[in-house]
């Protein structure tokens, strides 16, 4: 799997129905990430077996508690397992007070490196890149400074078509093949051309995470045709005055961006703890946008499949 969420908890202010609040894990190209912190999510990353140690960058959309309760507990975590590596925190001002207040009161200090990244609600910025992807801010209406993320894979390198490789080629050679260049010879005349020797290369993914917002036109042209879009759902239509109250989203209302945004599927989530049963907010949502499904602890949406 080159590219996953997994859903750690898709629960909104309260837990409830065996509902965790909100927190997902993803896994791009050997890269692992934490969106959202909320309450037990170190106890789902070990409930799903999933190597959070391995989490270098958590990104937190606002500090709203069920978004980031649960940080201290896994940040302690690490470091009774003698974590090392530097660890990236992406928050709005505050998450850093926050930690360094309770880091002082416990008479605690971390083994390894917690470095701050300040989000700027607005406008959109890219605030992770590297030579695989990026990760950029979208922001959100909410009660208080609130982003999602949008996490773009950038193009990858083309594959080496192994059955039409000349036998005498380099290994120079090919690494300058999967660079898209061809081969020449000393003269600089071409030999081989780079789709003689290569097959196109894999789908590069878009992963857009909205979470607490009311629904907002602004961010369809930061969220148009992304793979999977998650969005906030925290109420059914027939609470769409306490969405408008809370500056939340119906589930209609989050298909209706999805169906705008010309999206590949939608994932619901944050639901509100009024719903044991989710299926009414599914049937909902897919009467605007069919391809919809529910965010459900455990489960693991691969983009590769």
């Amino acid at each position: 799997m080159s590219f996953s969420i997994t859903i750690l908890g898709s629960s909104g202010a309260l837990p409830a129905y065996n509902r965790f609040p909100s927190s997902q894990f993803l896994t791009i190209q050997n890269r692992h990430f934490l969106i959202d912190c909320g309450e037990g999510s170190q106890m789902q990353l070990m409930r799903f077996n999933l190597p959070y140690h391995k989490i270098n960058h958590i990104f937190i959309s606002h500090l709203h508690g069920d978004h980031y309760l649960g940080l201290m507990g896994l940040l302690f975590s690490l470091q009774l397992q003698r974590r090392t590596n530097d660890l990236h925190l992406y928050s709005h001002r505050g998450l850093d007070e926050i930690i360094t207040l309770q880091l002082k009161h416990a008479r605690s200090a971390l083994n390894f490196n917690l470095i701050f990244h300040e989000i700027d609600s607005s406008p959109s910025q890219i605030i992770f890149e590297d030579d695989v992807l990026s990760v950029e801010t979208i922001p959100l209406r909410h009660k208080i400074p609130c982003v999602g993320f949008l996490i773009k894979e950038k193009s990858k390198p083309r594959k080496i078509n192994k059955e039409k490789l000349p036998k005498n080629i380099s290994l120079q050679q090919i690494a300058s093949l999967k660079l898209g260049h061809e081969i020449r010879d000393e003269n600089g005349n071409v030999l081989f051309t780079n789709k003689q020797l290569t097959l196109p290369p894999k789908k590069s993914w878009s992963y857009a995470y909205c979470s607490d917002t009311a629904p907002d036109q602004s961010i369809l042209s930061i969220i148009k045709k992304v793979d999977v879009l998650y969005h906030e759902s925290t109420f059914m239509e027939s609470e769409k005055e306490k969405a408008l109250e809370t500056l939340h989203s119906t589930a209609r209302q989050a298909a209706a961006q999805a169906k705008a945004a010309s999206v590949g599927k939608l994932l619901i989530g944050h639901f509100s703890a009024r719903y044991r049963d989710l299926e009414p907010l599914l049937v909902e949502a897919q009467s605007v946008f069919q391809n919809t499904s529910l965010a459900i602890e455990g489960e693991t949406i691969d983009l590769d499949e």
